[in-house]
């Protein structure tokens, strides 16, 4: 018969520390900090939905700028000006009423982004800041909280 206080314990430490490993390091792997963000910066920026991304850890929002006519902008070689924004969870601002239903291809918004460090047009939404959801059409004012409507108001 085996006894139970026979077990050494360094084999239970050992053993115990092995499968907390197992369970935590992909959670660690996965998500990544925010330090590739510039966020003494806060740069607005306002385009017409490309393509919505969800993610578990993080959903991004890819799109084109646009001007204050709504119209397409482009960049010094002729191609598209691509931004995007990064934001919480998919579940987490599905609560809040951004889902790639209620955020279709061609809608207007608006962002406040901490951008990349190394100027690529990209960026974490802002502390604090809210995606501006104007349509699929251009409000005459511009996209604001004024002339759309405001989603989150806090990354998580």
């Amino acid at each position: 018969m085996y006894k139970f206080n026979s077990i050494r314990p360094g084999l239970v430490i050992g053993l115990t520390v092995a499968a907390m490993v197992a369970i935590f390091a992909p959670r660690a792997q996965a998500h990544h900090s925010f330090a590739m963000y510039d966020q003494t910066k806060d740069v607005t920026v306002t385009g017409r939905l490309t393509r919505f991304i969800p993610g578990g850890n993080h959903a991004q929002l890819i799109f084109q700028i646009v001007d204050k006519n709504g119209e397409p902008q482009t960049k010094e070689d002729g191609g598209p000006d691509i931004w995007g924004v990064e934001t919480g969870p998919s579940a987490t601002i599905a609560r809040e009423g951004i889902t790639v239903e209620s955020f279709p291809i061609g809608t207007i918004l608006t962002v406040t982004i901490n951008p990349l460090r190394d100027g690529r047009p990209f960026g974490a939404l802002s502390r604090g800041s809210s995606i501006i959801k104007c349509g699929e059409a251009m409000p005459a004012q511009g996209c604001t909280a004024d002339t759309g409507e405001a989603f989150l108001g806090v990354r998580e």
